[in-house]
Parts: C-alpha cells; sequence; structure tokens
C-alpha cells in the first residue's frame, strides 16, 4: 500500500520557493494539520547545512534509544550517491525518531557501512536512482508509514508528482516577489519553484509538449502576515 504524500511549500506570489523571509513557526505549526509518520527531504536540503553540523564523536555509533509511545516521524532520504555525512548533526535534532536513507543497487558500499556503524536505516529501492514508488511502499511495509509530508525543492517534488505519488499539494503563498530569471541559478538570480517536472521542455518553448496535473481546491484561508494557504487534491498525474 502507498502512503499518502503531501507536498508542504511556501511560495512568493510569483512562484519562487528562495529568496524571501519565510515565517518558519507559521509553516511549521501547519504541519500537524496531517499528523505524518514519515519526513521525506532531498538530499540537497541537507548537504546546503552541512556546514552547520558539529564534528561527529563516537556517540554517533551508540545505538538509538527506542521509545514506543515517541509519535514523532521518522526521516527519510534519497542518497544513492551516498553523500551526505551529517546523520550524526541529524540525530541531535528533536524533530523525529528514527532515520532512513533511500538507496539503490548503485550506492557505494562503503556508504552503506557508514550509515550501518550509525545505526542508520536501509532502504534499498532501484538500480541507478532511488525508485521512489518502491521506497514508499516499502515505508508502509516495514514502519507503518502511512501519511508522508515531503520537505523539498522542485526536483523531489517534481519526480513524486511525474509518478502519480503526489495526493495533496500544499502551498503558502506570501505576499511578495521575488522576481530574478526565470533559470535556476542564471547571472546568480536564479530562483527555483515547487515544480520541477523531470525531462520536460522549458514553459516557454513553442514546440512544448507538457503533461498537465490537475488539481482540486479543498481549502484556503487567509494566515498572519496576509500569507495565503491554500491546499488542493492532487486529480490527475502524469504517469498515474
Amino acid at each position: 500500500m502507498l502512503p499518502r504524500v503531501i507536498l508542504h511549500n511556501a511560495v512568493s506570489l510569483d512562484g519562487r520557493i528562495d529568496g524571501f523571509p519565510i515565517d518558519l513557526q507559521q509553516y511549521y505549526e501547519l504541519v500537524s494539520t496531517w499528523k505524518e509518520d514519515a519526513t521525506l527531504a532531498g538530499s540537497d536540503t541537507f548537504l546546503k547545512a552541512e556546514s552547520e553540523a558539529p564534528p561527529e564523536d563516537d556517540s554517533s555509533l551508540l545505538p538509538p534509544r527506542i521509545d514506543p509511545d515517541d509519535r514523532r516521524p521518522i526521516l527519510a532520504v534519497p542518497d544513492s550517491r551516498g553523500r551526505i555525512r551529517s546523520w550524526h548533526y541529524l540525530k541531535s535534532l528533536p524533530y523525529w525518531r528514527g532515520f532512513v536513507a533511500l538507496c539503490s543497487r548503485s550506492t557505494p558500499q562503503e556508504y552503506l557501512r557508514y550509515l550501518k556503524e550509525r545505526h542508520i536505516d536501509i532502504i534499498i529501492a532501484g538500480e541507478d536512482h532511488v525508485d521512489l514508488r518502491a521506497a514508499l511502499l516499502e515505508l508502509y511495509s516495514r514502519y507503518g508509514v502511512r501519511v508522508v509530508r515531503v520537505d523539498a525543492g522542485g526536483t523531489l517534488n517534481g519526480l513524486l508528482l511525474s509518478q502519480g505519488l503526489v495526493n495533496e499539494v500544499s502551498v503558502l503563498v506570501y505576499p511578495c516577489l521575488v522576481g530574478g530569471s526565470q533559470e535556476s541559478g542564471k547571472g546568480g538570480k536564479g530562483g527555483s519553484g515547487i515544480f520541477v517536472a523531470p525531462g520536460q521542455p522549458a514553459a516557454h518553448s513553442p514546440t512544448s509538449s507538457r503533461e498537465i496535473i490537475s488539481l482540486k481546491l479543498l481549502a484556503t484561508e487567509q494566515l498572519k502576515g496576509d500569507v495565503i494557504w491554500l491546499r488542493y487534491e492532487v486529480l490527475s498525474n502524469a504517469d498515474p
């Protein structure tokens, strides 16, 4: 059985997810809406924050204490290339009760040994890249995960949407315009949106044939600071 998957992002009025201040307290207070069993986060999110991680010590090799009454979600991160080396820091944060690295059969054996030594659970799904559908099925089968909240940028969001794995899209729309080029990183002024369609031509291409994902409005609410909270059910996907 596939878990219910919710994308939750904050965007500017012109659709950017970066380049403007976000009320993080407001953003994460809304997370309790879904009572998630797992947080699915992109590896790039944690790679950017690795500079904040303290040096690793021997405590990272100790087995975790398991509390059957702990209702916090688990953290699952796709990392088939074995890039994340800050699991010790993530384990010190109070947000999650357990940790799972989503890997593929091409993941270096050295990295799998690294994870096992630090008591990070591993799901192997896919050949060269993480098979997200298979990984979600295993999260349900192994951990009983029924609800997944995705805390990621456009790439992971786009992969999940294009594979028909998303049930709900939640967006906080901030009353600001960020501007910049349409291509991320161009001239150092690029931004990014919540949905990057893998393998799709640019939106402005006159010959583009883009898949459209239909949504149904579930709720709308005006929050503090003139932020608008929109929730949509996903009706159709590029790959149902």
